[in-house]
């Protein structure tokens, strides 16, 4: 369920009201009565909760799933619990966003200001022995911790916690975030903006909102510009002793384990999950829904398509293992003298 300090629902609804907003219909057996409060992630939803499955990679946990309505293809029906209402639909995903839009109608990235005027709403909570710089702006029920220094010009938003003696730096933005102790965030870098979610109905873009939080684990560096989007419904988040260089784009529910190191223009997309101590070399992009294993190295420049296992090394576009791109590169320079020398 998404966490109230950032968004508030809409609702109750019932399961016929869903599906009508939904344009699904209801499955076999599907109560039209049984109320809805909320959305939430597949393995995360409760009795009172709808979900959605769309991608096969999570066919296992709808199985497993405790949703009391979730948005299914129908092809996918067979897989789901026994007393689960199904709401019926050939884009899933589409009509979850039309749905979850019904049940969150104004989420935004651009909070409310502190009121009256001011720079530090009377709501927000500011920890002892805080440095707060001029031009800071923090907003309703923020909470900073003891010792933590916000330079010029930082936002941070509304209901954000900040653990103690962590460092913001000018012009950064943080919204949707709970953050842990010891953090320290360059100059522009921009926390919990919405992730790039949005299905398509033959006519129009319909935004999905984004209702899941960044969760940044104590003593991390994210460096200058760098941007890490907040969940769609889980949450974003970066591993305890993780740094993070310049100009890194971290993409909704992605979850990055423990002392990962992410080099100067790296791209993850949504929803793909880095292990422990993994490295990640400059320029690198990384596809969604992925596993990166335990103490995985990436090459600079590599494109990443595929799960990659524990520990392993891998280099190119697309991405295999280091010792056989050595010997295509061998190979390649070989063929290339080869002709060099038959054209004389």
């Amino acid at each position: 369920m998404p966490d109230p300090r950032f968004f508030l629902a809409s609702g109750p609804f019932k399961v016929a009201e869903l599906a009508e907003i939904g344009k699904a219909r209801l499955g076999d057996g599907a109560d039209p009565q049984r109320v809805i409060v909320d959305v939430a992630p597949i393995d995360m939803a409760g009795p009172r909760e709808l979900s959605f499955i769309d991608n096969p990679r999570y066919i296992d946990l709808f199985g497993r799933s405790k949703a009391g309505a979730c948005i299914v293809h129908p092809d996918r029906i067979n897989a789901a619990p026994p007393t689960m209402n199904l709401l019926v639909s050939d884009s899933p995903y589409l009509s979850y966003a039309r749905i979850a839009s019904s049940f969150y109608p104004t989420v935004s990235s651009e909070p409310p200001d502190t009121g009256e005027g001011g720079l530090i709403h009377p709501s927000a909570d500011i920890g002892a022995g805080a440095n707060i710089a001029t031009g800071a702006v923090i907003q309703r029920a923020a909470k900073i911790g003891d010792n933590v220094r916000i330079d010029s010009n930082a936002v941070i938003g509304p209901g954000v916690v900040i653990g103690d003696n962590c460092h913001i730096g000018a012009l950064v933005s943080v919204f949707y975030c709970i953050m842990g102790n010891g953090v320290r965030l360059y100059s522009g870098v921009r926390i919990g903006e919405a992730g790039f979610g949005f299905a398509y109905d033959e006519t129009q873009f319909l935004s999905v909102p984004q209702l899941g939080r960044v969760v940044i684990e104590d003593h991390v560096e994210i460096g200058a510009n760098t941007t890490v989007d907040r969940g769609s419904g889980p949450d974003t988040i970066i591993g305890a002793g993780c740094r993070i260089d310049n100009l890194v784009q971290i993409g909704h529910n992605v979850r990055l384990g423990r002392n990962c190191i992410l080099v100067a223009q790296t791209g993850i997309a949504g929803s793909t999950k880095l292990e422990d101590a993994v490295t990640v070399g400059g320029q690198v992009g990384i596809a969604g829904h992925l596993t990166v294993g335990k103490g995985a190295q990436i090459g600079a420049q590599s494109g990443v398509i595929k799960d990659i296992a524990p520990g392993a090394r891998v280099l190119g576009t697309p991405a295999i293992p280091l010792r056989q791109f050595m010997r295509q590169e061998v190979i390649l320079g070989r063929l290339a003298r080869q002709k060099r020398s038959s054209d004389g």
